[in-house]
């Protein structure tokens, strides 16, 4: 009898030592609710950092890299190898060409730009660097934002600093938010990532000083039919007054600034209307 109860409870250490080392599992489907959790790196994977790391991107990117942090922000948005993406406004490829590396062949990329903005400085860049790269899972897309023809079905859709350019460019927003929404599989991700701008500004600095508003553009999102998922500290700057353009004469500024990245969610239901029989 008493070798059985010793059996018993070196099994039951045994078992409490597997589950104390086991890897936390995520909760649902998709990205975890959690800021925290993706600097833990859980929700990307080795295919972001080796993304970054290509020898064949420019040292021009590369040396922005340490300011941007391109593979954390990847994470945060819940990319992973063999998405379908749609990357607005994409401008001179910068993260195009990270994307392209990190969701492999299986993935598709959509690279969209608008005609303003290529007409304004992105169609060479982008040109050449899509050309150099070669890469079968980059489709580009030219196109107004309101209208931006993407497929159906989508994982995930991003808008990089540039939600504050909609603005003094006159871009509908409410039509863009809803033709990304409606691109998306149900629980798919749209992450958003602008310069701060003072809180309660509104749209006061968006063209001179390229910034805006964080709660202005995440109540136009929400607006639009997306759930709020996080917003994460990962790009915070204490030091930024947020009273200085980004586009400051000295260049190593650029990337200093104090910004936010948001994380919204398709929902993966509508709910039913007041009334209806289910």
């Amino acid at each position: 009898m008493r070798g059985l109860r010793e059996q018993i409870l070196v099994t039951a250490l045994v078992l409490l030592s597997l589950a104390a080392c086991a890897e936390p599992t995520n909760q649902g489907a998709g990205v975890q609710p959690v800021g925290d959790d993706v600097t833990a790196g859980r929700l990307g994977g080795a295919e972001l950092e080796a993304a970054v790391d290509a020898p064949v991107r420019p040292a021009a990117d590369r040396e922005r890299d340490g300011n941007r942090k391109p593979a954390e922000v990847l994470r945060f948005c819940g990319i992973q190898a063999g998405m379908s993406v749609a990357e607005m406004m994409s401008g001179s490829g910068y993260y195009t060409e990270i994307l392209s590396v990190a969701l492999g062949e299986q993935g598709k990329l959509y690279a969209h730009n608008s005609p303003f903005v290529l007409q304004r400085y992105a169609e060479k860049p982008i040109t050449e660097r899509l050309a150099r790269l070669e890469a079968t899972n980059i489709t580009r897309i030219d196109a107004e934002p309101e209208q931006p023809d993407l497929p159906s079905g989508l994982d995930a859709a991003l808008l990089i600093r540039f939600y504050h350019d909609f603005y003094w460019q006159e871009v509908d927003r409410a039509a863009f938010n809803r033709a990304v929404l409606d691109a998306l599989a149900p629980g798919g991700i749209f992450c958003v990532l602008d310069h701060h701008a003072e809180e309660g500004s509104g749209d006061r600095d968006v063209k001179l000083l390229h910034r805006v508003d964080a709660e202005m553009v995440k109540s136009e999102i929400l607006s639009a039919g997306f759930e709020w998922d996080a917003g994460s500290e990962l790009l915070s700057n204490p030091s930024d007054d947020r009273t200085w353009s980004i586009f400051d004469d000295d260049a190593a500024r650029r990337d200093q600034t104090d910004r936010f990245l948001f994380r919204f969610r398709k929902p993966t239901a509508r709910p039913a209307a007041a009334g209806s029989r289910q």
